[in-house]
Parts: structure tokens; C-alpha cells; sequence
């Protein structure tokens, strides 16, 4: 048991929580809005995508990377108007976001690489030790970063109030709508800094689906961490550890079925969404317009 808890493992949830944290503080701003975000997978995926193929033209990984935030904050912007603009079903538009990421890049390697689901090799980020990307650090000081901005200045509390109670706000002159727009669009940015972890961060090439769910696994970070930045964090470390734990036992060869460690952070998903553990509190403006604008 001593080989299994090392240094190893810790390295692994740090690695496998940092696009999970990206994520999630990306669904937390646009949820904290009043605006349901569960499209986070599909702008993972435009993330992950973009930041591969424009690291392969450009022969940069920054420059990757910069393309992959912008594009997944360009799709952001289709969600944003759908929810915000149009007034229309957040719920069916997430699916949509999450739909279009699903098959739009799978559409695009096969016209552009001429293969099956898979970008070229391309050369990743740097590391800063062990392994670990130079966006690891990033994630973890963006958490108190969000909190500061969103309980310790006037237009995190007008984003708060905005998620809270969107008609009662407009009423006393806040433009709801623009802290909206401004909050999804950052849950685009910071979502494709998620996926770009995964393409050319971890790995040096984007594969169809590399996201696996995480998408849904950070916006249950959220739920679990009850819409709070420190929270989420704590949630996105429990689920980024269940993934090493995986990880670790097939190194070690810990005779656990493989099935049931595969499961695993997806259980605790499950057990996060249903709320089997604390009464998770949204925003009590979530989903809803204000009746003005």
C-alpha cells in the first residue's frame, strides 16, 4: 500500500484535476450569471481541437492555444445569444453546444488531416517538473482570483445579483444581459483552456472525444462544491484523484477490477449530482429572464 499513495499519485490528480478546474470555473461564473451551462464538454472539445490544429499550422503550442480559448469562446458566443439574446431553453442549447463539439472537429481532421478522428503529433506545452504542463499552476491560482472578483467587487456582486434574482436587478438599473454575456463567455475561454490541457498539455495530439465526460464531470463539480469557487475546487480534486487513483492501480497492478476503477470518477459524478452528501444551493435566478430589456 505504501507504493500506491506516493508522490506519484499526487502528481496524477494534480495533472488530471487541472482541466476539470478550468472547466469548472468556467460553468461556475456562467451558472453564478443565471445562465445553465451544461455545454461545457462541447467547448472542451472546440478547446482541445483548435488548440491542436493551430499548434500544428503555426508550429507553436502558445499560439495553439490562444486559437483553441478563442474558438471555444466564438462557440461560447452561440450559446450566449441562444440563452440570452433569444431567451431560449439553456438546457437544449447546452446540447447543442455539446453536439456541435462532438462532431464538428471529428468533421474537420478527416477534411484537414486526412485521417480518422486524430490531429498530427505536434509538440506540447512546456513543464514545469514531473510532468506537469505550465497551465497546472494557472488553474489553481485563477480559484482565488474568481472568488476575489466575485465576492470583493461591485460587478462580481451585479453577477451574483444577476444569477440571484435577474428581474429585481434590471429593475434598479443593472444591465443584466451584459454580465450574462460576459460571464458565458468567459465559461468559453475557460473551457477551452481545459480542453487545450488535454491536447497539447498532457498529450501532443487532439483524438475525437479526448474529454471523456470530464465536461460533466466539472459542471458536477460545481453542483457539489455549491457554486463556490473553493468548493468547486475541492470537488474538481476529488474527482481529478478518483481518475489517478485509476491510473495509479493499472501502474501498480492493484488487483481491483479495472471495470469498477474506470467507473469510479463517473460514480462520483453521480453521487455529486444527486446530492447524497449536502444540500447544494444554485442560484436562485438560474434558468430565469429578466422581464425587461
Amino acid at each position: 500500500m505504501d507504493d500506491f499513495f506516493t508522490i506519484s499519485l499526487l502528481v496524477a490528480t494534480l495533472r488530471t484535476a487541472t482541466p476539470l478546474i478550468f472547466a469548472a470555473l468556467g460553468g461556475l461564473l456562467s451558472e453564478r450569471s443565471g445562465v445553465v451551462n451544461i455545454g461545457l464538454e462541447g467547448l472542451m472539445l472546440v478547446g482541445a481541437f483548435m488548440a491542436a490544429t493551430g499548434a500544428h499550422y503555426a508550429g507553436d503550442p502558445f499560439v495553439g492555444l490562444a486559437i483553441g480559448v478563442g474558438a471555444a469562446t466564438l462557440a461560447a458566443v452561440i450559446h450566449a445569444v441562444w440563452c440570452i439574446t433569444l431567451r431560449g431553453d439553456q438546457v437544449v442549447a447546452g446540447t447543442a453546444i455539446n453536439l456541435l463539439g462532438l462532431s464538428i472537429p471529428a468533421f474537420l481532421t478527416q477534411r484537414l488531416f486526412d485521417t480518422a478522428g486524430r490531429t498530427p503529433t505536434i509538440d506540447r506545452l512546456p513543464t514545469i517538473g514531473r510532468g506537469l504542463n505550465v497551465l497546472v499552476p494557472v488553474a489553481f491560482l485563477l480559484v482565488p482570483i474568481v472568488w476575489y472578483l466575485l465576492f470583493r467587487t461591485k460587478p462580481g456582486l451585479r453577477v451574483m445579483a444577476a444569477g440571484e434574482d435577474p428581474r429585481a436587478t434590471e429593475s434598479v438599473g443593472i444591465n443584466v444581459a451584459r454580465y450574462r454575456y460576459a460571464c458565458v463567455l468567459a465559461s468559453g475561454a475557460l473551457a477551452g483552456l481545459g480542453g487545450a490541457v488535454l491536447s497539447i498539455g498532457d498529450l501532443s495530439f487532439y483524438t475525437s472525444n479526448m474529454t471523456q465526460g470530464r465536461g460533466f464531470i466539472a459542471l458536477a463539480a460545481v453542483i457539489f462544491g455549491n457554486w463556490s469557487p473553493l468548493g468547486t475546487l475541492a470537488a474538481t480534486l476529488l474527482f481529478g484523484g478518483a481518475q489517478a487513483i485509476q491510473i495509479q492501480a493499472q501502474t501498480t497492478g492493484l488487483p481491483i477490477s479495472t471495470d469498477v476503477l474506470i467507473a469510479l470518477p463517473y460514480v462520483l459524478t453521480l453521487i455529486a449530482i444527486t446530492g447524497l452528501f449536502r444540500n447544494s444551493l444554485p442560484p436562485a435566478g438560474l434558468g430565469r429572464h429578466p422581464t425587461t430589456g
